[in-house]
C-alpha cells in the first residue's frame, strides 16, 4: 500500500508547477464539479459527456470540447471516467485506443466491476485505477471539506498522479486490487444507510408529540457522534475473534433492552421495520448461545466464514 494508505488528505492539493491534462468523459453534477476544480487549479480540461449541452457550459471556464470520447481521450495520457454506470464506460469507450492511457474510474460501481473493468482495460493497453467518491459535488475543490476518493488498483498510477488527483479532494489509496475502492466505498454508505435508518425511526417517534424535530437533532448528532468510536472496538474483536472483549451492554442485555424499543415504537404508532431486521439478528445470536458477546458476533451471521461471497463453497481465511 502507498504511504498515504488511509489517511486521507485533509483539503485540495495545489496544482503541480506544469499542471498535468485532463481528460475528462462526463460532465453530470459530479463531473462538471472535478472539472471545475481542476480547471480553477491550472489543469488543461478536455470533457465529453453524451449530452453535449452540458459539457459546453464548461467550455466557457476553460474546457476543451470533445465531438467523441475518442476525441477526448486523444487529448492526453490521465482520462477520468465519471459516468453513469460500469455499462456506460463500456459503451463510451467501445472501440477506442487505449494503449498507453491511464483510466481512472470515478464512476459508481461494485468491487467486481471493478475487477472486471482493471482487466479489460489491461487487455487494451491501459493502465487503471478505480476510485469510490466520499462527497456530494459542493464538497468537490472546497478546502478542508472533509471530502475524499478511495483508490485502488495500479500504484503507479496513483503515485504519477496523486497531485493531480488530490486537486478536487482527498485521496485514500487502499490497495492495489481494483475492487477495494468501491469495497471501501460501499462498507462506509452502508454504515451510513443504516444511521440514517435509525434516524429517519427517532424522528418518527416525536411526530406525533410536542417535540420539535430541530430541538432533537442535536441531541441525535451528539449521541451518535459519541457512539461512532464504537467501530474501533467492533473491528479489534473481528481481528481478535473474541466477541467478549471488552464489552459494555452484552447481547443478553440488548435483546431484553429491544422490547422497549418496540413497545415505545408501537406506543407511539411507528412501524418498526427498521428496526426489526437488526433486532432479528440479535434474537438469532441470542438463541445460538452467545449472550456474552458484543454484537460484533451478528457478522457471523451476515457473512459466515467458510463460505465464498457467490455462496458456491468454502474459500481460504
Amino acid at each position: 500500500m502507498n504511504d498515504n494508505t488511509l489517511s486521507p488528505t485533509t483539503a485540495p492539493l495545489p496544482a503541480a508547477p506544469d499542471p498535468t491534462p485532463v481528460t475528462l468523459l462526463g460532465a453530470g453534477a459530479m463531473g462538471t464539479a472535478l472539472a471545475r476544480a481542476w480547471l480553477a487549479a491550472g489543469h488543461p480540461v478536455t470533457v465529453w459527456n453524451r449530452t453535449p449541452a452540458r459539457a459546453e457550459r464548461l467550455a466557457a471556464e476553460g474546457a476543451v470540447v470533445a465531438a467523441s470520447p475518442a476525441e477526448a481521450v486523444a487529448g492526453g495520457r490521465l482520462v477520468v471516467l465519471c459516468l453513469l454506470d460500469d455499462a456506460s464506460v463500456g459503451e463510451a469507450l467501445d472501440g477506442v485506443d487505449l494503449t498507453g492511457r491511464d483510466l481512472v474510474n470515478l464512476t459508481t460501481g461494485t468491487p467486481a466491476e471493478g475487477r472486471t473493468r482493471a482487466a479489460w482495460a489491461a487487455e487494451r493497453g491501459a493502465r487503471f485505477l478505480d476510485g469510490g467518491i466520499m462527497a456530494v459535488p459542493p464538497m468537490i475543490g472546497a478546502a478542508d471539506s472533509g471530502g475524499y476518493v478511495f483508490y485502488s488498483g495500479s500504484s503507479e498510477v496513483f503515485d504519477e498522479h496523486r497531485a493531480t488527483l488530490a486537486v478536487p479532494a482527498g485521496t485514500v489509496y487502499v490497495g492495489a486490487d481494483p475492487g477495494f475502492a468501491a469495497l471501501h466505498d460501499v462498507a462506509l454508505l452502508s454504515a451510513m444507510s443504516g444511521m440514517f435508518a435509525g434516524v429517519l425511526h427517532a424522528f418518527a417517534l416525536i411526530r406525533r408529540e410536542d417535540v420539535a424535530p430541530t430541538d432533537l437533532a442535536p441531541l441525535l448528532v451528539s449521541w451518535l457522534a459519541a457512539m461512532a468510536p464504537m467501530a474501533h472496538r467492533t473491528a479489534a474483536q473481528l481481528e481478535s475473534g473474541d466477541f467478549t472483549e471488552g464489552v459494555v451492554s452484552n447481547l443478553a442485555m440488548q435483546v431484553a433492552g429491544n422490547a422497549t424499543l418496540l413497545r415505545t415504537a408501537e406506543e407511539q404508532g411507528v412501524s418498526p421495520e427498521l428496526l426489526a431486521p437488526y433486532m432479528s439478528l440479535m434474537e438469532r445470536r441470542l438463541a445460538d448461545g452467545h449472550g456474552e458477546e458484543d454484537t460484533t458476533g451478528l457478522v457471523e451471521l451476515l457473512a459466515p466464514r467458510g463460505i465464498d461471497p457467490a455462496g458456491a463453497g468454502p474459500r481460504e481465511g
